[in-house]
């Protein structure tokens, strides 16, 4: 367990040097979130919703704080795996699954964190209808930060899979592409969730990709009550078992065939 912790905390520092890459990233999200909340806007004063447009914009504003989340992958790795590189990794006394998990938790975690504070402050200081709103109470922002981490644990072992056919193909555009689009879709990124028809909800809410920020984000607005707020933890935390478990599966099988060429 040290083995990963270390890895984890070298990590996380060496994502902490690019400040530059933070501060474009918040001058971005900001510019794209104010874009999605006049679109929003807009779209109320012509067809009012049952969701408050305030919810909304704090949903924007949330996805838009997280995005490097969902969407940050390894570079590193995935030259190491079109080069042949890895084979050096196989040769480290470490699980190579529980390695490369730690190092994107790492990068995901701290991407975030760097992005995600200062562009809330400044989405608290937008007027009333534009910003982003405070919780619901105090009980549902401390139950969002569980649900979460919890997220953070699902998209690290999706993003992990992803990596896993990146093994298998040798280009990662192709099922990264395509991952990627169902991730932002299916949670909440491009269209929040909660203006999909509520049957659809029924069935997308099951999904892993909506336990990543649509679960912690409605706990932080009040959509879940407590019964639910358990619900909802039990739901990603079978969902990380089982992409946990599909993952190392995966890497188990593509280490057992893997031929790197000359040699």
């Amino acid at each position: 367990m040290r083995s990963y912790i270390s890895v984890f905390k070298m990590r996380f520092r060496m994502e902490l040097q690019y400040r530059g890459a933070m501060i474009g990233g918040v001058l971005c999200q900001m510019f794209f979130g104010l874009v999605l909340v006049a679109l929003y806007r807009a779209l109320y004063e012509g067809h009012p919703q049952s969701v408050p447009v305030e919810n909304v914009v704090t949903y924007v504003w949330l996805q838009q704080g997280f995005f490097r989340m969902i969407l940050a992958s390894d570079p590193e790795l995935l030259d190491k795996i079109r080069t042949g590189d890895i084979s050096y990794d196989m040769c480290r006394p470490v699980n190579m699954y529980g390695f490369y998990y730690a190092r994107i938790m790492a990068l995901k975690l701290t991407g975030s964190i760097m992005r995600a504070v200062p562009m809330f402050v400044m989405a608290f200081l937008l007027p009333k209808g534009w910003g982003l709103s405070l919780p619901a109470s105090l009980f549902s922002f401390l139950a969002a930060i569980p649900a979460l981490m919890l997220g953070l644990l699902c998209v690290c072992a999706i993003e992990n899979i992803t990596v896993a056919f990146t093994m298998i193909t040798l280009d990662p555009r192709g099922i990264q592409g395509l991952l990627n689009l169902l991730m932002m879709i299916l949670s909440g990124n491009i269209l929040p969730l909660t203006l999909f028809p509520d049957s659809w909800q029924k069935v997308i809410t099951l999904f892993p990709y909506a336990q990543l920020l649509d679960a912690p984000i409605r706990i932080y607005t009040g959509d879940h009550g407590l019964e639910s707020i358990l619900g909802v933890y039990m739901l990603q935390g079978i969902w990380i078992v089982l992409l946990l478990a599909f993952g190392i599966y995966m890497w188990e099988q593509n280490r057992k065939r893997m031929i790197v060429q000359g040699g």
